[in-house]
């Protein structure tokens, strides 16, 4: 009898969890006291970018531009799918009448004014208007909706992202969240306190394309993980006691 409640107790303890840590988004901001400007950096193009180009110019005939544009092609849907220019893996875009041009590197407004200058002696007053078709960022671990995030916009935040991954779940660390990065072929990581008001001072608060988030798990997810495994164990063992104990009690009458 000794001996099952000591097993008893050793449940009990088990039973006992880990006490969890609860922090909020932006928890340190008090008030709006730290105000100040932030300065957001262009997205810079990459290999594998699929950019939007359409140039058009001042001329009254309207079919001059046309052979300095991709033709849009239709969909199964019948459905006109808008065309891209593909960033090759050598960071270059080849536009039709121009050739090859180095895009890799560069911010929309850069590579705008270098295809302006290659049509200013063949266009009157070419316009050049760039923008990304294939803006996404991917968010793994302890989220709701992990996966590729595809958005309209070429502007997305940490915390924006985030929101659209179903935010952390209870077993992730909202302390501790980093943004694995790619700039010119070399990987670069960045860690975020999602809880600290100088999270908008960091360069990786506005989130780039291809970027990769990674929300870890808690120590208290672990400690979780291991407390059940416990009491499983002891279960167990228990329920083996306990049947070894009846089997006793059944020889021992007869």
């Amino acid at each position: 009898m000794r001996f099952f409640c000591y097993i008893f107790v050793l449940l009990i303890l088990a039973s006992c969890g880990p006490r969890r840590v609860v922090y909020n988004y932006l928890s340190d901001i008090k008030d709006t006291s730290f105000r100040k400007g932030v300065f957001i950096a262009e997205p810079v193009i990459q290999k594998n970018d699929l950019l939007s180009i359409k140039i058009t110019s001042a001329s009254l005939d309207p079919a001059t531009d046309v052979p300095y544009n991709l033709t849009a092609t239709s969909q199964a849907s019948g459905l006109a799918q808008e065309p891209g220019y593909l960033v090759d893996v050598r960071g270059n875009i080849e536009i039709p009448r121009i050739g090859l041009i180095k895009a890799e590197g560069l911010t929309k407004d850069e590579l705008s004014k270098t295809v302006r200058a290659k049509l200013k002696d063949v266009l009157t007053q070419p316009s050049v208007v760039i923008r990304f078709l294939n803006f996404r960022v991917t968010v793994l671990g302890e989220v709701r909706n992990a996966g590729v995030l595809s958005v309209p916009t070429e502007r997305l935040s940490i915390l924006e992202a985030v929101g659209m991954a179903g935010g952390i779940t209870e077993f992730g660390t909202i302390k501790n969240v980093r943004v694995l990065r790619e700039i010119d072929g070399q990987r670069e990581t960045g860690v975020l306190d999602l809880t600290a008001g100088n999270i908008f001072e960091s360069k990786y608060y506005q989130l780039r394309q291809n970027d990769v988030i990674l929300v870890d798990q808690t120590d208290y997810k672990l400690q979780l993980g291991e407390q059940q495994r416990r009491i499983q164990q002891l279960t167990l063992g228990l329920t083996i006691l306990t049947s070894l104990g009846l089997l006793y009690s059944i020889i021992v009458r007869r």
